[in-house]
């Protein structure tokens, strides 16, 4: 329940506003916009696709290796001064890939691209709001989720009637522009003001005490690693495989209508919690999402080859993935407080982006030696192992 102290608090409007922006152009430019781009990158780089996207895992999965280093950095600088630094290598790198002279720089200039993205993404940009306020960071969160919602929703035709002027590299080019212009100089403003709240924490600024007892403070830690890597696995699973899926499923026809149910039921999902669920604890939250996803799943297989059945999926899968978000930032502060708070994203970011790279390769050679219908059994199975996890959490308190 939120103190008399929290309630006292204000969220800082300003700070999600502007954050949220630069979280759109963030995950838009970095990471939703590749798959628009990836066939044209394969062609200049005489590749099959496939490849490019398992270069993409490869560097998805550096940017899990790095990220506990990156939430210690959060700590000790603070998350404002880490994601200006990240924009700008950010745009670097982007202007590096586009210039990129043969295979071997393409590949390590998409490496340092999603290096950066971790310095720019929900990991960093959750830590900054419970550095700016942390009596109020659980609210701040949900609305930062809310309006980074859209972000796939604005920068897939963005990038599609960019791309159908220019080619990758300018394109490329363009967000590079967005992240040095936009995101940098935003960032640092809030940077000075997360700096200015770290000087007042020593001596007048409340913090977040966390309500796991420190004797149990490890076991639930790996409890909700546990429970969020399980969720991202399903997610990256699902998503990456969606066409695959649905046409093996004898629901091919159907991968563009899940396409638009899934972005609005996440913005859903959210927008719901943010009205109904002020109250709800984050590990219920949390709870409901793990119900949510392997139930998704479980429609699909059941219901194949309903188109009725293909839209609930999408509706439930992207709920499920909405409220993800939100707990994966809110869940931490609440179990282990505020201290730290950059060191435990980290942690556990590194372990769900290390998943969520593996997840596809996995699937994939799931559904050729197995077939698609005990792979997505598996895959719902594995989901609902999150469930237990976050029961055991329940239960430790």
């Amino acid at each position: 329940m939120p103190t008399a102290s929290a309630l006292s608090e204000r969220v800082p409007v300003s700070a999600v506003a502007a954050l949220g922006i630069t979280q759109i152009i963030g995950y838009g430019t970095l990471y939703y916009s590749f798959s628009i781009l990836a066939p044209d990158m394969a062609a200049t780089l005489d590749w099959p696709s496939e490849w490019v996207f398992g270069v993409l895992s490869a560097a998805l999965l550096a940017g899990g290796l790095t990220a506990p280093w990156l939430g210690v950095l959060i700590d000790r600088v603070g998350a404002g001064r880490v994601m200006t630094s990240g924009s700008a290598a950010a745009a670097i790198a982007l202007v590096a890939c586009a210039y990129a002279p043969g295979k071997a720089s393409y590949v390590a200039a998409l490496i340092a691209i999603e290096v950066a993205a971790n310095f720019v993404q929900y990991g960093a940009a959750f830590a900054l709001l419970v550095q700016l306020r942390p009596q109020v960071a659980s609210r701040s969160i949900t609305y930062l989720t809310l309006i980074a919602g859209f972000a796939s929703t604005i920068f897939w035709p963005i990038t599609t009637a960019l791309h159908a002027a220019l080619s990758w590299q300018n394109v490329y080019l363009v967000f590079a522009v967005l992240n040095m212009a936009v995101c940098v100089p935003v960032h640092a403003w809030l940077s000075r003001g997360a700096a200015a709240r770290r000087a007042m924490a020593s001596t007048a600024a409340p913090r977040v005490e966390g309500i796991l007892p420190p004797a149990r403070r490890r076991l639930g830690f790996g409890l909700m690693v546990t429970g969020f890597s399980l969720m991202s696995l399903v997610g990256s699973a699902m998503l990456v495989h969606m066409v695959p899926l649905l046409s093996g499923l004898g629901l091919g026809g159907t991968a563009t209508l899940v396409g638009t149910l899934f972005g609005p039921s996440q913005v859903g999902s959210r927008l719901i919690n943010m009205i109904f669920g002020k109250g709800l604890p984050a590990l219920w939250l949390a709870l409901i999402a793990a119900v949510l996803i392997p139930a998704g799943v479980l429609v699909l297989l059941v219901s194949a080859p309903s188109v009725a059945g293909a839209m609930l999926f999408a509706i439930i899968f992207g709920m499920g993935n909405g409220l993800l978000s939100i707990a994966s930032g809110t869940l931490p502060l609440q179990l282990f407080g505020s201290d730290g708070y950059g060191k435990l994203q980290g942690r556990m970011m590194a372990a769900r982006l290390i998943l969520s790279a593996l997840a596809p390769f996995v699937l994939a050679f799931g559904m050729a030696t197995i077939g698609i219908t005990p792979s997505l059994s598996i895959t719902a199975a594995l989901g609902g192992l999150a469930i237990v996890a976050f029961l055991l959490i329940a239960a430790a308190r």
